[in-house]
């Protein structure tokens, strides 16, 4: 149902590479750029370029791989739907992000598909633009994220609100404090996630708000996982800036102490991201009450 010659184009956006694009085909390379060209006729656009030996998408180009995509998940979609209807089990993706994925959300999906006798959930964990990414081109249903960005198309449910804190070890002298001011942190080792996270963001934003920088700190070490963080705050390498919600767990058993930074009230939301197309209203709702559910448990 596809079009053969935007299965080719995607083929190429994700190998990189004419040649290597017709191998997973099996096609020759001459056909490969056939079809494309024919596309670029067709649309009336020139798709790709080569700079340096190396090939990449015009600005015309990205536009046509956003929509190609669209078209892919659609179809993709239509074919599960289809595939739901005659064996009465109904199947979801959600992206979550990693910030997400250490909290109660996982839970909360388990404890909904365990009530459900007839749902299957594919849950995707990637940093937050991956996942808006894959939200517009429908490769994922729903995605559960840290605030929101301004897009007409995507709508939101909040699931929760979480805030940033200062997380140490036990041993640490900071331990018996009420908070931390920022001067005080510039002087200690700081175990950061990766620039492009939202926890990261978020705490870049606020020390901006107060005329700081991040390199005015002492970050000794940036990591994506946050068990790998935590682990290493436990073992007093350093301190670091996390959600409290993902130390819930070590606060519980003693094994972490957290308090707040001076002047930086970082709040956000956690929301359930869906397409404006998105019909199913009442897994929402149910995805919320099983989570409000999970946090009832540990309070």
């Amino acid at each position: 149902m596809i079009d053969p010659k935007v299965k080719t184009l995607l083929q190429i956006y994700e190998k990189g590479s004419f040649v290597k694009a017709a191998e997973e085909l099996h096609l020759t390379q001459p056909a490969v750029s056939h079809q494309i060209k024919q596309l670029e006729e067709e649309l009336e656009v020139k798709i790709f370029e080569r700079a340096h030996g190396r090939l990449h998408l015009t600005n015309q180009g990205e536009e046509v791989i956003k929509c190609a995509k669209k078209i892919q998940g659609l179809y993709k979609n239509l074919k599960q739907d289809l595939s739901d209807g005659q064996t009465s089990v109904r199947h979801l993706t959600i992206g979550v992000t990693h910030t997400s994925e250490s909290n109660s959300i996982a839970e909360a999906l388990a404890k909904y598909c365990a009530s459900q006798k007839h749902l299957n959930i594919k849950m995707i964990t990637s940093n937050i633009n991956n996942l808006y990414t894959m939200l517009r081109s429908y490769e994922i249903d729903l995605a559960i994220v840290e605030g929101r960005v301004a897009d007409p198309k995507i709508r939101y449910v909040l699931l929760d609100t979480d805030y940033l804190v200062l997380a140490v070890s036990v041993n640490h002298p900071f331990v018996n404090r009420s908070m931390v001011t920022l001067n005080e942190l510039k002087k200690e080792r700081m175990i950061l996630r990766l620039p492009e996270s939202g926890t990261r963001n978020l705490f870049v934003a606020h020390l901006e708000s107060n005329n700081t920088s991040i390199n005015e700190f002492n970050v000794i070490l940036e990591v994506d996982n946050l068990a790998t963080i935590k682990d290493l705050i436990r073992r007093d390498f350093g301190v670091s800036v996390l959600p409290k919600s993902v130390c819930m767990d070590e606060l519980k058993k003693k094994k972490i102490v957290v308090l707040p930074i001076e002047n930086l009230s970082m709040i956000r939301e956690i929301n359930i991201a869906y397409p404006e197309d998105f019909t199913q209203m009442g897994v929402l709702r149910s995805i919320v009450d099983s989570y409000n559910d999970i946090l009832r448990m540990y309070k």
